[in-house]
């Protein structure tokens, strides 16, 4: 008998204008901090470009991540645009959203990563603080271009976060935008200022959302919770 095939992950991506070799074009493409912190699971990654037809895809799937990027058209939650919301790629978002529809009526285990996070919040019928700085007075959440922030966060106890990382944890992150109104989820994880840290519906298998970026970190361990729910 052959080896038992490993559960195959997708991954969503960004398409961005990259340069490599002679070429400048647009790409699809994902930091590949993703597809490692995935294959150190045991999982297979398979990239994701965004298509807004339909999310067939998720048919061959055994679990899904949604990845950070660019700012959600506030479009999607009735919100006029801020000064500061930037980088709205409208194909990405439309893609998204069908395939996270997709994936939660096959009830696939889902792992949102920041912007993942606040996709699965506007999924849900909430909506987006555009800039955090105007909230919480500081730049904690994003000091520097292309710098981490580093804070405390916090669990509810019995929560699937608090299961899979502990009831305290420290953090990265690297946001200007928060979730303000979950919608139909449970807020299950606060930052030390008390932004929403993490996001879950314990009416599913595996559905969690998360503000700080643990692909970016050694701490892999809400991939490998991923992974083995969906083994």
């Amino acid at each position: 008998m052959g080896a038992k095939r490993r559960p195959l992950i997708g991954i969503t991506c960004y398409v961005e204008q990259a340069r490599w070799g002679p070429w400048d074009a647009p790409t699809a493409l994902i930091l590949n901090t993703y597809v490692e912190a995935v294959s150190n699971t045991g999982a297979r990654a398979v990239i994701l470009p965004p298509d807004p037809v339909d999310g067939d895809v998720v048919s061959v799937l055994d679990g899904l991540v949604l990845a950070g990027g660019a700012d959600i058209d506030p479009a999607r939650y009735a919100a006029t645009p801020h000064p500061q919301t930037a980088g709205i790629r409208p194909t990405r978002d439309a893609g998204e959203l069908v395939l996270l529809a997709a994936a939660v009526e096959r009830d696939l285990p889902i792992l949102g990563v920041c912007r993942g996070m606040q996709l699965m919040a506007v999924a849900a019928g909430g909506s987006l603080h555009q800039h955090m700085p105007d909230v919480v007075g500081s730049e904690e959440h994003r000091p520097g271009v292309g710098v981490y922030g580093a804070h405390d966060a916090r669990f509810a106890a019995g929560s699937l976060a608090a299961r899979i990382v502990g009831e305290n944890l420290k953090v990265n992150s690297y946001h200007h935008q928060g979730v303000a109104d979950p919608g139909t989820l449970t807020v299950t994880g606060w930052a030390s200022d008390d932004t929403i840290e993490s996001l879950e519906d314990p009416e599913r298998s595996f559905y969690l959302g998360v503000q700080w970026h643990p692909e970016a970190t050694d701490d892999h361990r809400l991939f490998q919770a991923l992974t083995e729910a969906a083994a």
